[in-house]
């Protein structure tokens, strides 16, 4: 999109002076943009919001609209905006000046399906310790009618494959610094086992409770991006057997947990392998003492 300076500095200005004083107020900015990034969908995962979270938002919101997925948002000028600054917004378009409002206006930006948050925005809100990250959530509209109406307008487009779920962009200095095999694509849970997926969901700090996380090929329980850690939960009544079925079953199982932590240690993540008891512990150790295995008091 080819913008003009001068339009922008002022539609910007207008914008800035018009913010509810609560956006001005902000005592994190950067936390801020990121969480309302956060409910918005994004097609480089995030990684343009990530670079430019610490300006304000209309710059962040002008610099990175060309990576926001317009098939999936709708934006309404409920507050009459954009239609007062008409000269700017014929320049920049309706959608980016519905966008770039410091403030949020319920209903303005009204998003279509569910939406995961970007793997770049996630990874950068959990690198930062922030309690309070989920308490106020971005009010965001999305809309089943809408929906039905992009559906019809939006160009038919093949289902996306695992490996195309967060598509690539080799020009962004965030991909030159991972593998392609090493970025976190995520998938449904495999097994069909609830007991189990529950145990992987209440990981303190999974990023992605009700996912499966495919890194280097291989499909992990969970991932905790802010300790770059990767888990398999193993949820077996391990204690409940004799000693000789407990040795068989590590042996069976060691040469796969093996291989899923050399997988996470070349893509640069931590490998944890989480079990119920003591008694698995204390065989698996006993079988690889390198391996990290953790009791899963939770399940």
């Amino acid at each position: 999109m080819t913008l003009k300076l001068g339009a922008l500095a002022t539609l910007l200005l207008f914008l800035t002076a018009c913010a509810a004083p609560a956006a001005r107020e902000s005592r994190s900015p950067r936390r801020t943009n990121l969480q309302r990034a956060a409910n918005l969908p994004w097609t480089d995962e995030g990684r343009c919001v990530v670079r430019e979270s610490t300006e304000p938002w209309p710059v962040l919101a002008e610099r990175c609209f060309h990576v926001l997925d317009q098939d999936r948002v709708r934006f309404t000028d409920r507050a009459g905006r954009c239609t007062v600054a008409s000269a700017e917004a014929a320049t920049l378009g309706i959608g980016l000046c519905v966008l770039a409002a410091p403030e949020v206006i319920v209903g303005a930006v009204i998003v279509i399906g569910v939406v995961v948050v970007a793997v770049a925005i996630k990874e950068a809100m959990d690198e930062s310790d922030w309690p309070e990250a989920a308490e106020h959530p971005i009010p965001m509209q999305r809309s089943e009618a809408a929906e039905r109406e992009a559906s019809r307008n939006r160009n038919p487009s093949p289902q996306p494959s695992g490996q195309d779920l967060f598509p690539p962009s080799p020009k962004d200095p965030f991909e030159r610094d991972r593998r392609p095999e090493c970025r976190p694509v995520l998938g449904p849970p495999r097994g069909g086992n609830d007991p189990h997926n529950e145990c992987a969901d209440k990981i303190l700090g999974n990023s992605f409770p009700g996912f499966n996380v495919l890194i280097n090929g291989k499909h992990y329980d969970a991932l905790v991006l802010s300790r770059r850690t990767l888990w398999e939960v193993k949820t077996d009544d391990f204690e409940k057997h004799s000693p000789r079925s407990r040795r068989f079953f590590v042996s069976m199982k060691l040469t796969e947990l093996q291989r899923e932590a050399r997988l996470a240690r070349e893509c640069g993540y931590d490998f944890v392998v989480g079990v119920r008891s003591e008694a698995h512990r204390s065989e698996l150790k006993l079988a690889d003492p390198s391996l990290h295995v953790v009791i899963m008091d939770w399940c």
